[in-house]
């Protein structure tokens, strides 16, 4: 009987700082991430990333919803990676199968609506006493090296004191934005007036902040 391949995936929600995305791009290739799920707005700021985002797949969804039901049809669970009443240490690996991992806002954590599609918790242990919660991309790169340990992923070849990075995809497309179609650009601007939706970044940005890509590419 074949084995079944075990995955690993993180979502992006609500993420206040857009810069945390490029770092977080960079600790999931390197841990062995499959995917990025982008829930919500779909640009981000690459910066940070050193190119790690051209060996990722990004996928966009509008609703948290909507990203539930693509996981749940691949079988993955959903982990929230928040310190709640339920939540298991991660050093423990209380994983089973293929799963997504979510993480909470840098100043807020994870909302109600954001933990009610997660099916459990995990949090990462303290042992000092000078902060009361970790950055967003430290906390990511500490529970995607962990359960890639648990699922047993194989280590990178090393050359002198790096790592080995793939060859690059011969054509390469600019990666601060998860493409779709016109139409899907169309539905999501409805969403958005229709519920007042803000998305997953804090629409307060500096003017230099990067706009959607995808509003120029379809302009009206």
């Amino acid at each position: 009987m074949e084995k079944k391949v075990i995955e690993s995936t993180i979502v992006v929600h609500n993420i206040a700082k857009r810069h945390n995305v490029g770092t977080m791009a960079r600790s999931a290739t390197a841990f062995g991430v499959t995917e990025v799920i982008l829930v919500g707005r779909r640009d981000f700021n690459a910066f940070g990333s050193h190119g790690s985002t051209s060996h990722l797949c990004f996928r966009h969804f509008h609703s948290l919803n909507d990203a539930r039901v693509y996981l749940k049809d691949k079988d993955f669970d959903i982990c929230g990676v928040e310190i709640t009443h339920d939540s298991l240490p991660v050093t423990q690996h209380p994983f089973t199968k293929s799963t997504a991992f979510l993480l909470g806002n840098e100043g807020t954590g994870l909302s109600a609506k954001e933990c009610g599609i997660c099916d459990f918790f995990v949090y990462i242990p303290q042992y000092g006493c000078g902060t009361a919660s970790l950055n967003v991309t430290v906390a990511a790169s500490i529970v995607l090296h962990h359960f890639g340990v648990w699922a047993g992923f194989s280590e990178r070849t090393r050359e002198g004191n790096k790592f080995v990075v793939a060859e690059k995809p011969v054509k390469q497309v600019r990666r601060n934005y998860c493409a779709e179609t016109k139409e899907s650009v169309i539905e999501e601007r409805k969403v958005r007036k229709e519920n007042a939706l803000n998305g997953f970044f804090d629409e307060k940005g500096t003017a230099d902040a990067p706009s959607n890509m995808l509003d120029t590419l379809f302009s009206d």
